[in-house]
């Protein structure tokens, strides 16, 4: 059986994604276009910035979600690490994987109490809950400690200015042939230049639109 496609996750993918498309944020609207960008790119301020967006699902697209569960399925990952849970949407998506690889570990973190309750929620709806802990609080904190020894797969979806520093949270723990997937990299230039620097110890590329797929293989 393909958890992916079979209830309760299916239809409830369906459902969050219909929610997702209908929420609005008057407080992101009322930024000018510099502040927001201002704030994108502050690694002093996300906190701020990212409680505005608390209102937005910020979801990986469908397309996105599906490449998530193909990495993970075909690199038979056991140990995922999520920078940046909301709404949970990627995090099914992942947790799906591990069911169908016969189980694992999924470790995820948000730092919005009411993104983390709904999330919660989400999983225990989809019967995926076993396979997941959502660490609540700001990343630099709740992903500098317990982190398994060996990690198959990072996904960065969370604040795009802390990429370089999340990864070197979990960097010495991903093992040759980890994956690594950054979702909107563009938005972090400093990630892009360490992945893609040919000392860095990976193989990095763009992929799609918005994705930096990247290999650890060293």
């Amino acid at each position: 059986m393909n958890t992916l496609t079979s209830a309760p996750l299916a239809p409830l993918l369906d459902q969050l994604f219909a929610e997702a498309d209908r929420a609005t944020s008057p407080v992101m609207a009322a930024l000018s276009r510099d502040e927001r960008e201002r704030l994108l790119y502050s690694k002093t301020e996300y906190l701020d910035f990212y409680g505005r967006l608390k209102d937005l699902w910020l979801p990986v697209s469908r397309q996105t979600g599906e490449l998530l569960y193909m990495l993970a399925r075909s690199t038979n990952a056991r140990t995922i690490i999520e920078f940046g849970t909301s709404f949970g949407i990627s995090t099914l998506y992942l947790a799906a994987a591990l069911r169908n690889n016969g189980g694992g570990r999924l470790i995820s973190s948000e730092f919005e109490v009411s993104k983390v309750a709904r999330a919660r929620q989400n999983l225990v709806d989809a019967g995926l809950a076993d396979l997941v802990e959502i660490r609540e609080g700001d990343a630099l904190q709740t992903l500098s400690s317990d982190l398994p020894d060996s990690i198959d797969l990072l996904l960065l979806d969370g604040a795009k200015s802390l990429y370089p520093e999340v990864l070197a949270l979990v960097e010495s723990r991903l093992r040759p042939g980890a994956l690594v997937i950054a979702d909107d990299a563009d938005d972090s230039p400093q990630y892009l230049d360490h992945v893609r620097s040919p000392t860095s110890g990976y193989m990095s590329t763009p992929f799609a639109d918005d994705i930096e797929l990247s290999m650890r293989v060293a």
